[in-house]
């Protein structure tokens, strides 16, 4: 004494109402576990299965060390003299450039001009690199490498970005266009994306 619902192809009693419907779908494919690691890190289980090496997070090496200046003289004496232009294109790119160079620029700008301590402003930016590209805190804790060695800290933190990659004259939106050129982006629907 079940009928069919057409709209769903699930048998069902008469006058029983249709079953709510599935959850909707946010765009993140999930995977299964692997059930050999689906145990890894509990109290009874601390090592991982044999063959997989965990890695620490924010424990990769920088690309040069912090007193590694004069391997790049020119930013090096950007950073010495104008600290605002540097910080300015690190910050625009580690925000992924939603806000831009000039503000960045100014800010710091600013804030040296009334505290003299622009390194506490830059520093937080030094972190956020860090977490991004899971760098080691070396040699010592961000705000005390930019509060000693500002232009060394901000030279670093300039190449780092020139070795993955980035051209930091031309701002995150010109390297993203650079990144994707020649691969056909699907258009955005005027008003954005709706169900």
């Amino acid at each position: 004494m079940y009928s069919s619902n057409a709209s769903d192809g699930y048998p069902q009693k008469p006058g029983a109402s249709a079953p709510p419907p599935p959850p909707p779908v946010d765009g993140i494919p999930v995977q299964p576990m692997n059930q050999s690691y689906a145990n890894f890190g509990a109290p009874n289980n601390p090592l991982p299965p044999a063959g997989l090496q965990a890695r620490p997070i924010n424990n990769m090496p920088w690309s040069s060390g912090l007193f590694s200046c004069f391997d790049d003289v020119p930013t090096c004496c950007l950073s010495f003299w104008c600290p605002c232009i540097t910080f300015g294109r690190i910050a625009e790119i580690a925000d992924h450039g939603s806000v831009s160079c000039p503000v960045h620029g100014a800010v710091y700008t600013v804030i040296a001009l009334l505290t003299g301590c622009a390194c506490c402003y830059s520093c937080f930016y030094r972190t956020k690199m860090r977490q991004q590209y899971q760098l080691q805190e070396d040699p010592c804790a961000d705000c005390l490498v930019h509060f000693c060695c500002e232009s060394c800290a901000l030279t670093q933190e300039y190449r780092e970005l020139e070795r993955r990659g980035f051209d930091m004259s031309i701002g995150w939106q010109m390297n993203m266009e650079r990144q994707n050129r020649g691969i056909p982006m699907a258009p955005v629907p005027p008003g954005g994306m709706m169900r």
